[in-house]
């Protein structure tokens, strides 16, 4: 077989033999390709690291930073990323073994949905910087929802204006009106200024322009007092071509300074754009749904603390830190234990009784609002109670709560 090869006019034995490259004829002819040709167009296959569902209500996120570099070896459970939820900045961890090949969205891409493409890895030993890029992987900037378009200012619908108001003339009488009252005496045309009001601080009530509406009706010359106003020193600013009723109908208000100036919108560009972070946006959407869906209701107590505030004057002696809240926090989970109902969650489907008592607590950041679990409260004494809100509102206020430690409570 070796001597029939030989005798081949490919004469590829020949070469292989004599230890020359198996580059020739047959190569330039196309019946030959070296290897590193064919990787470089099929590429080194890749693992997709995509964008996780880092909390319950998670549609988009953040990517804060990457800690790892392109071309560093990754282990399974080691730090990939640091990635911004509608809750907090949460570290991803890195789900196998392999070298980070490519980041296909840097560091600052704000929005990225579910799902989206956000790196590759290879497997150890492959060449990373041949990465095979998918087909499906989109531009960073393609992942963020498009910005609204401009949208020009709709045109003022043609309304006909209400007829203007006669403005204060000198020797007018100024009457408070009720709103009851003024509507009544601008439907009839009805002057208040020789009736002595009889609602409390001097206000002409809706029953004073009953009965001056009555006695016009009944004819009585005195009460048919004429509305024409003194002549002004000054030339009216009332225009001519005022109705002669709006002339002789209206009367004063009382001179209050107008809030805004009817018919002139804002100019144009005199607001400030505040960017919005995940977590805003999220605590804005929660709290219009829970004032909107969920039915209120309001309740109030005096409590008598006293007694609370001389136990922490006792226990600052003794250097032990305490807040009235954390107090607070203890009374809700003795409550909730001797009321068991009330410690229970809707899952959409049914009502779910809590068996652990997890509160849930307020904490203020620079990126909003997020309420970290105290677990099993009813357990803890008030200086555990402390130190555990103490060192959640740290981690919340830096950003590095993890989803567990936020996720859940069965009250707040």
């Amino acid at each position: 077989m070796a001597a029939s090869l030989w005798r081949g006019g490919g004469g590829a034995l020949r070469r292989l033999l004599a230890g020359r490259p198996l580059l020739g004829a047959a190569a330039a002819r196309g019946g030959w390709r070296p290897l590193h040709g064919s990787r470089r167009r099929c590429g080194t296959p890749a693992i997709k690291v995509l964008m996780p569902a880092l909390s319950p209500t998670m549609e988009e996120g953040n990517i804060v930073k990457w800690l790892k570099k392109e071309g560093e070896t990754v282990n399974a459970g080691d730090a990939l990323c640091e990635i911004e939820t509608d809750k907090a900045v949460v570290t991803m961890e890195s789900s196998d073994d392999g070298v980070l090949a490519k980041i296909l969205v840097e560091e600052g891409s704000k929005n990225v949905r579910l799902g989206s493409l956000i790196g590759l890895l290879v497997e150890e030993g492959q060449d990373w910087k041949q990465v095979e890029i998918p087909a499906d992987a989109s531009d960073p900037s393609s992942l963020a929802p498009p910005a609204a378009a401009p949208t020009s200012t709709p045109a003022s619908p043609s309304v006909s204006a209400p007829p203007p108001k006669l403005e204060h003339l000198p020797g007018k009488l100024q009457v408070r009106l009720s709103p009851a009252a003024r509507n009544i005496l601008e439907t009839h045309g009805l002057d208040p200024s020789n009736v002595t009001p009889s609602g409390p601080r001097g206000i002409f009530t809706k029953e004073d322009a009953l009965k001056l509406l009555q006695e016009k009706q009944k004819g009585k010359p005195s009460e048919l007092k004429p509305m024409v106003s003194p002549a002004p020193s000054q030339p009216s600013a009332v225009p001519s071509a005022l109705p002669a009723t709006a002339v002789t109908s209206a009367y004063p208000r009382p001179a209050v300074p107008p809030l805004s100036t009817p018919g002139q919108p804002a100019a144009p560009g005199t607001f400030t754009e505040i960017p919005a972070s995940n977590i805003r946006r999220v605590i804005a959407k929660r709290l219009t749904e829970s004032k909107t869906t969920i039915p209120h209701a309001y309740a109030a107590a005096d409590c008598d603390i006293d007694a609370i505030l001389k136990l922490r004057t006792e226990l600052a002696k003794d250097d032990i830190k305490v807040s009235v809240n954390d107090f607070i926090i203890k009374a809700t989970a003795v409550t909730l234990k001797q009321m068991p109902d009330v410690n229970a969650t809707w899952d959409g489907e049914g009502c779910r009784q809590l068996q652990s008592i997890d509160i849930s607590i307020a904490v203020a950041t620079d990126r909003g609002l997020i309420t970290p679990i105290i677990k099993d409260v009813a357990a803890k004494g008030i200086q555990e109670i402390a130190a555990s809100a103490k060192a959640l509102a740290k981690k919340a206020r830096d950003g590095k709560l993890l989803p567990e430690e936020y996720q859940g409570g069965s009250f707040r």
